[in-house]
């Protein structure tokens, strides 16, 4: 029994964490600029589909993979550019729907350029599973949990240590104030766009050896991935850990414990209870209120 709660735990633990890569995608542009981005699923998606057919082609996976989070980022800062800059004074509906717009652009592109087939990643170090108190593990599932750990670790100390990051957090508390004490508030805006974009192809790509690929699973890790920064507290990046994790592993007890068919449900579960009784997520008293 033991070990069957364990193996369960460890799936969890490894997709909610790609849940939280996803939430702080979310919760970086939505401080930055308010926006709701939800095309940031199709970064997750952009990662894996770009390694794929960079490693096809030859090239070794520390470059594909190097070369997909470029692509990425170039996608996330032509919708910043392209959409989301020239359209700044429409209003908060305009934009989530043009951020729809962009996403369904993207999966397009990606349909039409690498096809409608998934595809797997070969894992970074192998596949002969590892055995932990009955219960097993695979190689990849270690890369997820280190490979996170590191980001979220770089991302604690760009904003608290650098210059850059300490004005993309006085440009999400008030971007007014931003500008009038000298920060370029269009460029944090750009940096916050491929800085999520990065984030969500990262995720895409350790997953991808584990959940396969294809060019339309930005959908849903994008919703799960908005479900885990609301249940967390949007705009808040410890609520974004908080979330991803909590998300995660109740998808994996749901699916090990009920059935794997109401593992999609449990999201929009989740999140029509936190709308009901946390409507500001489980940390959102630390969420600056905006007027």
């Amino acid at each position: 029994m033991l070990a069957q709660f364990l193996q369960f735990l460890f799936s969890g633990i490894t997709m909610g964490l790609t849940y939280v890569l996803a939430a702080l995608g979310f919760s970086i542009i939505y401080n930055s600029s308010g926006v709701i981005n939800f095309a940031q699923g199709e970064f997750i998606m952009l990662g894996g589909m770009a390694t794929v057919a960079l490693v096809s082609m030859g090239l070794p996976l520390p470059v594909a993979i190097a070369l997909a989070v470029c692509v990425a980022v170039s996608a996330g800062l032509l919708v910043q550019k392209l959409a989301i800059e020239r359209a700044r004074n429409a209003s908060v509906v305009s934009l989530i729907i043009i951020t729809i717009g962009a996403s369904l652009v993207i999966r397009g592109l990606v349909q039409v350029a690498l096809g409608k087939d998934s595809h797997a990643l070969k894992s970074f170090s192998g596949d002969t599973p590892l055995s932990l108190l009955g219960a097993t593990l695979l190689p990849q599932s270690l890369w997820v949990v280190a490979l996170s750990a590191a980001v979220v670790t770089g991302l604690t100390w760009f904003f608290g240590k650098t210059l850059t990051g300490k004005a993309m957090l006085a440009t999400s508390h008030n971007r007014l104030a931003a500008n009038l004490i000298g920060i370029n508030t269009r460029n944090i805006l750009l940096l916050a766009f491929g800085l999520a974009a990065a984030l969500g192809s990262f995720a895409g790509i350790m997953v991808a050896p584990i959940t396969y690929t294809s060019y339309d699973i930005g959908v849903m890790f994008g919703l799960k991935g908005f479900v885990a920064a609301v249940l967390g507290g949007l705009g808040s990046s410890t609520g974004a850990v908080l979330g991803g994790l909590l998300l995660g592993i109740a998808e994996a007890m749901t699916a090990g414990y009920i059935s794997s068919a109401y593992k999609d449900a449990m999201p929009f579960v989740l999140i029509l209870f936190v709308l009901f009784f946390m409507p500001r997520g489980l940390l959102g008293s630390n969420v600056t209120e905006r007027v």
